[in-house]
């Protein structure tokens, strides 16, 4: 590996979805154990990020200090705050040839850019790559325009428990940040040098909201994604939900589940880790691609948290209160995001060799 930490960087000089992308970029390379020189003598890396709302928290900070201090105190905010500014920062850190993309598609982008990187791997494009979603959207002007928009949870007396997805007492979601990314490679790169890895990702899908009800195209982009990875609904063991607790949106999730697998999800089980971690946008898609590698791996289903009182609309399998030990050989993940976008990933369990 490069002999290179990723604090030498000036911190204040980067906005915090690109700090954080960082630091989860470093530990997904440790816990893959890459030699990023090895890398280097072959085919360059794919480095893809998503990200939903870039550098506000620079932004505010740089117009607070323009007027307090005058713009000749200024910092290089189109450095700061520039959407690809995360990816460009992992990439100059990490030192070898990458092809870089930055996905600014809503709360979606995390998985739209796993599925990007398992793309440029299964085309050929390359052997290894680095992707996942990274977001700090908690500052003044966001919150404020998400409290506008109605879109955030007033709970505001019980903050733990208050993103409750699928609980019939749950008021809006819950905002977050952070950031998640994964290595992924092909399979014969991994085994050749002793990898043992979390999980296959076999197929996805993506499709817009066909109609105003938000979340109304998860429907396409489940059926898309089986599609895509030649697996009937009966294959599939589990379902790592969207459901940011929204009223609306996690019924319209429930409903498009049924609509594809039929009395099957009635029997599937389905869990949502936005009770613990709240909505991270674009962070969060790329947080539940995570935890299904570690749940297929470890074949055990994190309960959803705060889930408490079921609600007789959303009335499937959530598991609830304790986490459920079961064979799970291939799960769905379902994002949804504002903007009417809609996107599904399926993967599957890889046995230790």
């Amino acid at each position: 590996m490069n002999d290179y930490t990723p604090y030498k960087i000036k911190a204040k000089r980067l906005s915090r979805n690109t700090q954080l992308a960082v630091a989860a970029a470093w530990q997904s390379i440790n816990d893959a154990s890459l030699n990023l020189n090895k890398i280097t003598q072959n085919a360059p890396l794919s480095l893809v990020l998503g990200i939903s709302m870039s550098g506000f928290d620079f932004i505010e900070s740089e117009i607070r200090r323009i007027v307090a201090k005058g713009n000749q105190y200024m910092l290089p905010t189109v450095i700061g705050c520039i959407h690809i500014a995360s990816a460009s920062t992992v990439a100059e850190l990490m030192g070898i040839p990458c092809t870089i993309n930055v996905l600014s598609n809503s709360c979606v982008g995390g998985v739209d850019a796993i599925a990007k990187a398992y793309n440029d791997i299964r085309t050929g494009k390359t052997d290894v790559a680095l992707a996942g979603g990274s977001d700090a959207p908690i500052e003044t002007s966001l919150v404020s325009g998400f409290c506008a928009a109605r879109m955030l949870c007033t709970d505001n007396d019980s903050p733990g428990t208050a993103s409750k997805p699928f609980d019939l007492n749950r008021s809006q979601g819950v905002l977050a940040e952070g950031s998640c990314v994964v290595v992924l490679e092909n399979l014969e790169t991994a085994l050749s040098r002793g990898a043992q890895p979390y999980a296959e990702i076999i197929g996805f899908g993506s499709a817009s909201d066909p109609s105003p009800i938000a979340g109304s195209g998860l429907g396409i982009s489940m059926q898309q994604a089986l599609s895509n990875s030649c697996q009937a609904p009966s294959g599939i063991d589990f379902i790592s939900a969207h459901a940011p607790s929204d009223q609306e949106i996690d019924l319209t999730e429930t409903n498009m589940i049924k609509e594809v697998f039929g009395n099957r999800a009635y029997h599937i089980p389905i869990s949502s880790i936005k009770g613990s971690t709240g909505n991270p946008l674009a962070a969060g898609g790329a947080m539940q691609v995570g935890s299904t590698a570690i749940i297929l791996k470890e074949q055990t289903i994190p309960p959803t948290a705060n889930y408490k009182r079921a609600d007789p609309q959303c009335d499937l399998d959530y598991v609830a209160a304790q986490p459920r030990h079961q064979s799970i050989t291939s799960a769905l993940v379902n994002s949804h995001g504002i903007g009417r976008v809609n996107s599904s990933l399926v993967m599957k369990q890889i046995l230790p060799l």
